[in-house]
């Protein structure tokens, strides 16, 4: 129904439909629902919105633009006249934050602006811990040895970062300490692009991390 539209009118139509229109100009309406379906005067202010098997009364606004409730209404009137909004692209991240620790990875997508987004957390199959070699090594009976990573978890962080253009690695301590370096060397040895794409890595103290730094760590390395 809509393939005859103009890009911008498409546009337009698009984000009349999503809501993310507040503000509309009469004339735009009147040009936009001539080509969607058929608009006919109805005496005075009046007219009259055809669209699909639906019919409408709209009154020319006394300004130029039509009021919220008039624009809210012509969106229901449109999508009861079966004109939908387009399946939106997902959004691709541009740069991700990762937080990692031996015990958890909190993953942020900035799509495309400064502030982290979209924040999704994964943790290892023992959440608390008891497998790492930084915690609890004595409770999970590892006398003497080193407790193995969890390969399982680096992975299902590298899954994540597939989509990413530019990775920032936020973790602490060092070598064989670091979930942070064993991830880099992890991504180096198995997934060598998203490597590849690693653009800084800083160690800091993850406990009194909060959200506010972590949100300035992004924007330091745009």
């Amino acid at each position: 129904m809509t393939t005859h539209l103009q890009h911008n009118q498409e546009r337009l139509l698009q984000s009349l439909l999503t809501g993310k229109l507040r503000n509309l100009a009469w004339s735009e309406v009147v040009e936009l629902i001539g080509k969607v379906g058929e608009v006919q005067p109805h005496g005075g202010d009046e007219f009259a919105f055809e669209v699909g098997t639906q019919r409408a009364f709209f009154k020319r606004p006394h300004g130029h633009e039509l009021e919220l409730e008039e624009v809210s209404r012509l969106r229901k009137f449109l999508h009861e006249g079966g004109l939908y909004a387009a399946p939106s692209e997902p959004d691709q991240p541009g740069r991700m934050v990762v937080v990692i620790d031996h015990h958890s990875a909190r993953l942020y997508q900035d799509l495309g602006g400064s502030r982290p987004e979209h924040e999704s957390t994964l943790k290892p199959d023992d959440p608390h811990g008891f497998h790492r070699h930084l915690i609890h090594r004595k409770e999970a009976h590892y006398e003497g040895e080193r407790v193995p990573e969890d390969t399982h978890f680096y992975e299902e962080v590298a899954k994540h970062l597939v989509q990413a253009q530019q990775i920032v690695l936020i973790g602490h301590g060092t070598g064989k300490s670091s979930a942070a370096e064993f991830l880099v060397e992890y991504l180096k040895k198995h997934h060598s692009t998203v490597a590849r794409r690693i653009i800084a890595t800083e160690m800091l103290d993850l406990s009194a991390l909060t959200e506010p730094e972590i949100e300035s760590i992004a924007k330091k390395h745009i």
